[in-house]
Formats: C-alpha cells, structure tokens, sequence
C-alpha cells in the first residue's frame, strides 16, 4: 500500500505537471478594428487623434510599419484572417453582388461573389479549438449568420450583417446575437465589456479573444462630449470628421479596458495582444496621406493596416518592423505556437514567429486578386485610379519595394517603386521594361497556382 501511494502521488504530480505547460500555452486576444486607417493612431503620426491605450500598447510591443489586409474592404479581409488563403480560395471578393457602380461603366462581368464562408473551410477558430482553447467572438462577424458553427464557443453580436445600422452604435441596437443594453449604452463599450466577462470566465484555461469592433465603420455616430471635444481642436489639418476621431477614441478607451482587465487578472505576461484593422480608412472621411486612395481601392491607402502585436518576454518592448506582412500570417503564426499539425490545409501567409523573435523571414511576394466592381465613394476624394470606381477587376502584386498593379478592362500595368514612391504616382512601367517583366512573372505565377478567376466576358450593357 505504501507503495502504492507513492506511485499515485507521483503520477498526481506529474499529471499537474502536465496541466501546469499546458495552460502555459499562451491566450491570444486579438482586436480587430474596422474601417481604422493606417494613420489614424497617434502612434503612426496621427496627431489629431488621441489614442494613449493603442499607443502604450505601440511601446509595449511591436509595431509593423508594412502591415496589409488581406482585402480591401470588410468581408474578403476577414476570410483571409479566419482562413490563412487568399481570396480566390474561399471566393468572397467584396460585401455584396460584385456588380457594383452603374452597369453602362462596367466593360466586363464580373467574376460571382459569395457572401459567406463555407462551412467546411476550417478556420482560425476552429484551429484554436483543436488545440484545447476556449473562443469567443464579440463583434462583427460578416462572414456567415453563425460563428458558433466555425469554431466560436461563444459569440455576441456576430451575424452576416456588415455594419450597426442607423443609429446602431447606441441601445437599442440593430445587430443580431446581442440584448439590447440601457438606452443610450454605446455598443463599443457594451462588446468590451462582454469580452471582459468572458475574459474572468475563462481565465483558468487557454483562450482566443477574437474582438471585431463594428467601430469605426460607418454610420458616423459617436458620444456627443467626445464630438464636442474634436470638433474644438486647432489641429485638424486634414480636416478630419470630428465624429469620426470620436469614434476613434471611443474606441481606443475600450482597448484600454481590455488591457487593464487582462493586467488585473495577471494574465497579461502569458497573452498575446494584436491589435489591427481590416482593412484601410474611408478617404474622404480621414485622409492617409502619403498614401493613395482607401478603403475599396488595391493603393496603399486601401490595404495597409496600423498593427502591433505584444507577447511579454517573446517581443521586444518599443521595437518595430518593416518586413511585409499580410493579414493572411495570422493563422500560420497561431498555429506553429500551439502546436497544430494540420497537413491537409492550405496557407497562403507565412509563420512571423521569426520576426516576433527579432529575426527575419524570407522575401516573398504578396499578391491580392480582386475580379469585380467597388462603385467610388467620392468621385472627388477618392484619389482612385478613376472617379466612377475604387476598384475594377484586376490583381495586385507587391515584392521587394516594388508595386504592379494588373488591371483586365484595358490590361492597364502600374508599376511603383514604394521605397521612393508610397503615394504611388510615378508610373514607372514604361522606364522599366525588365523589372515589370519580372514582376508580371511572379504575378501570372500567383494566379496560376490559386486558380485564379479573370473575367474576360463583355458587358453587352456597356457604354464607352
């Protein structure tokens, strides 16, 4: 019998043991702000607008100077994120049919568009789930009515809606999966505050936070103090939506709580922080300058993304990267630090473990393919390639500093150096035959290996 007891206390301990390195795993909280420009954060040289939470966290972590969406806009770019594949891989190309804009201004058909994600596309969550977390999903969704059936155990406020609706950012709200709060509640505050509670909930175990702010998408809605506040200042250069830099504050105090209840719960030295946008900001409601266009279009403006991520004792504090990035790293990342094996699952973005570490990861191209219509904002502000369209069909490459934007209507070829040119409007196609031969290899190559689909069918509705 003593024996025996000794074995059992041994195997007890080696068993605790065991649980100990597996809740050593870290949690993963990542933020996902929508519709946040690449300058629209005081640490990024947005000065207009006040976000000491996102910028502490900037000092904290690391920040990625070169970071990209997947897409240019909403749903596409959160397929991407979930899925770790490119869009001619799951096919969600935009938000709606993709024969946006007028149809006398389209030359071609476009290729079809899906709204959702197929079930049987395994996803980020679904990944985090294999390896023993607990998730939850509080915010937007956009890609299916229900992200409890894709690997979410909770989810508040996610359905296949885009957006909060009119006056959708107070109680009572508009958005599925959510009880409405106090009238007047702010919906920001209120989806912080359902993360904190899953937060204590679930603090024992491994977990993945997945926080799809609906802020700072459209309707322009915010707290009426914070709109007196901007609309006051001195220092609006660029003429910058006073409601909208409201938003964005609102937005930034919500961060803030988060942190401060992760710090509490002394769960912030064994959580991973990343906090990114979807996608570039609406132009005529913040300017990126010196970047091209926003939100829709495939110019910088469009698809480069505010990101830092921050990992206690793995990132260096207050350090920063330029090696490219794509929002489609995510999944690959996540899953070499849990530790799942999935051989059957195709990545399209690669691990930056290496550059979390303070190393470096191979070049590589990054590619997007956008085969339809976004219709323009503001023909006069959207700074795209033309005033009826942020986007016609065509692909986008970016590799080594360089730039090639195809288009399929005329074959159109752009080609910028972004070192010397990030505003792209130096056109350098023509000046350099051999490097656009190049990069037009690399490209074919890309969509060659998605299977990806150019539309080549004329509109009969078309009118020059």
């Amino acid at each position: 019998m003593k024996y025996l007891y000794i074995a059992s206390v041994l195997l007890f301990c080696l068993g605790s043991k065991d649980r100990v390195i597996e809740d050593e795993r870290p949690n993963v909280v990542f933020i996902m702000v929508d519709d946040l420009g690449w300058k629209d954060v005081g640490y990024m040289g947005g000065d207009f607008f006040e976000t000491p939470n996102i910028d502490k966290l900037a000092t904290e972590g690391m920040v990625f100077t070169n970071s990209y969406a997947g897409a240019a806009n909403c749903a596409p770019s959160r397929a991407c994120l979930m899925t770790g594949q490119n869009t001619p891989r799951h096919g969600i190309y935009t938000v709606s049919p993709s024969t946006r804009g007028k149809a006398k201004d389209r030359r071609l058909i476009p290729t079809k568009n899906t709204d959702s994600l197929q079930l049987e596309m395994f996803t980020m969550a679904e990944m985090f789930k294999q390896a023993g977390y607990t998730t939850g999903t509080f915010g937007k969704w956009h890609l299916g009515k229900d992200p409890t059936l894709q690997g979410f155990d909770v989810n508040v406020a996610g359905d296949l809606r885009g957006n909060p609706g009119k006056n959708g950012y107070f109680s009572p709200y508009n958005v599925a999966n959510l009880e409405d709060g106090p009238e007047g509640e702010h919906l920001t505050d209120r989806l912080t505050s359902e993360a904190i509670k899953f937060l204590n909930t679930n603090k024992a175990t491994p977990f993945f936070i997945y926080v799809p702010f609906y802020s700072v998408h459209t309707p322009i809605l915010a707290k009426k103090e914070l709109i007196e506040k901007y609309k006051s200042k001195t220092n609006n250069l660029k003429n910058i939506n006073p409601t909208y830099a409201a938003m964005v504050e609102t937005m930034d105090i919500n961060v803030g709580r988060l942190l401060s209840e992760i710090k509490k719960l002394n769960l912030d030295k064994n959580t991973i922080i990343v906090f990114t946008s979807d996608n570039g900001g609406i132009r005529y409601i913040a300017r990126q300058d010196p970047l091209r266009a926003g939100k829709g279009s495939y110019y910088e403006g469009g698809t480069r993304v505010p990101t830092i991520i921050k990992w206690h004792g793995k990132i260096k504090p207050n350090s920063n990267t330029n090696v490219p990035i794509v929002n489609m790293d995510f999944f690959p990342t996540f899953q070499e630090i849990v530790k799942v094996s999935l051989p059957n699952k195709t990545l399209d973005g690669k691990s930056i473990l290496p550059i979390l570490k303070g190393n470096t990861i191979k070049k590589r191209a990054l590619f997007w393919h956008f085969p339809i219509y976004l219709e323009n904002y503001n023909n006069k502000m959207d700074d795209s390639r033309d005033p009826l369209f942020r986007t016609r069909p065509g692909s986008t490459l970016v590799y080594d500093n360089w730039k090639l934007h195809q288009y399929f209507e005329d074959n159109g070829l752009e080609l910028y150096h972004l070192t010397d040119d990030i505003g792209e409007r130096n056109n350098l196609a023509e000046s350099h035959p051999e490097k656009l031969k190049e990069m037009m290899a690399i490209l074919t190559q890309k969509q060659r290996e998605m299977d990806a689909p150019i539309p080549t069918m004329l509109n009969p509705e078309y009118r020059e």
